[in-house]
């Protein structure tokens, strides 16, 4: 995403997110734990503004996404969407259903990686959002549930047709997303839906270290294999040699690549910059 900005300042407050910001590490929290953090339209807006504002600013190198409460995610509010959008016309719905596919290609697009902190549900759309996130880091109670046939639509909401069967494969991606059953965290980690599992209690703690390790990292180098491993999901072999190629030689120009040298000469830990 462009660094470049108009005249829109800084939002100053998330109305329907919890933002912190820790050298580099972004927290986002959604926080409607009464509701198992639902989703609604001003969620879904926020979750999208905010990644491109994080994106544009640069400053920072990794971000957790995290629920409060019992659970991750349970999904778009029955009540303040699923029954708002039987009102809605089909040029509305378009927009909405556009919007949230925005937030997942902005999680899959922004030049950091992002670390899905995991426990209790993660249904529908909260299933997806984990979904597009570059790791997933979940405990015991972890419970996935791609729920939109249950509800009468296509499984393939926001990219989930598109994202989940790069992960789990075509067989169990049908499996999950035509029958809506849930999947607890020991398959989930057996069909490769998790990067890690922790103990009970234990995502959020160890996605903040990952989270740690990434932002200390050379931040570029982990921006354009973010890149590239979205980017060539349907390219011929061919022209990802050639992309990754000018990847290569685009970051064998820059500081860390040298930095790396000079410390292996030194015997001493790179200094990262981040360029």
């Amino acid at each position: 995403m462009s660094p470049f900005t108009g005249s829109t300042p800084r939002t100053a407050r998330w109305h329907h997110l919890r933002v912190e910001i820790d050298r580099g590490v972004a927290t986002v929290t959604l926080a409607r734990p009464e509701k198992l953090n639902a989703l609604t339209f001003g969620a879904y807006a926020d979750l999208r503004d905010l990644l491109a504002e994080l994106s544009r600013e640069r400053s920072v190198r990794a971000l957790v996404l995290d629920g409060e409460g019992r659970g991750f995610c349970s999904g778009g509010d029955v009540d303040e969407i699923i029954g708002a959008t039987l009102a809605l016309d089909t040029a509305q719905l378009l927009d909405f259903n556009r919007m949230t596919g925005q937030v997942v290609r902005a999680l899959r697009e922004c030049p950091f990686p992002v670390v899905a902190a995991l426990h209790g549900v993660a249904a529908g759309a909260g299933a997806v959002l984990a979904l597009a996130a570059d790791f997933r880091i979940a405990d015991p109670t972890t419970r996935f549930a791609f729920l939109f046939t249950r509800v009468g639509l296509s499984g393939g909401d926001m990219g989930a047709a598109y994202l989940l069967p790069r992960v789990v494969g075509l067989g169990h991606a049908t499996r999950l997303l035509m029958l809506g059953e849930p999947v607890l965290a020991p398959e989930a980690e057996r069909i490769g839906l998790l990067s890690e599992l922790t103990e009970e209690g234990g995502a959020g703690e160890r996605a903040a270290e990952l989270a740690r390790r990434l932002a200390d990292g050379p931040a570029l180098a982990l921006a354009q294999t973010k890149a590239l491993l979205t980017s060539e999901l349907d390219m011929p072999l061919a022209a990802s040699i050639e992309l990754d190629a000018a990847t290569q030689a685009l970051l064998m120009n820059g500081e860390d690549y040298a930095e790396f040298h000079a410390a292996f000469t030194e015997k001493r830990a790179p200094k990262w910059r981040g360029c």
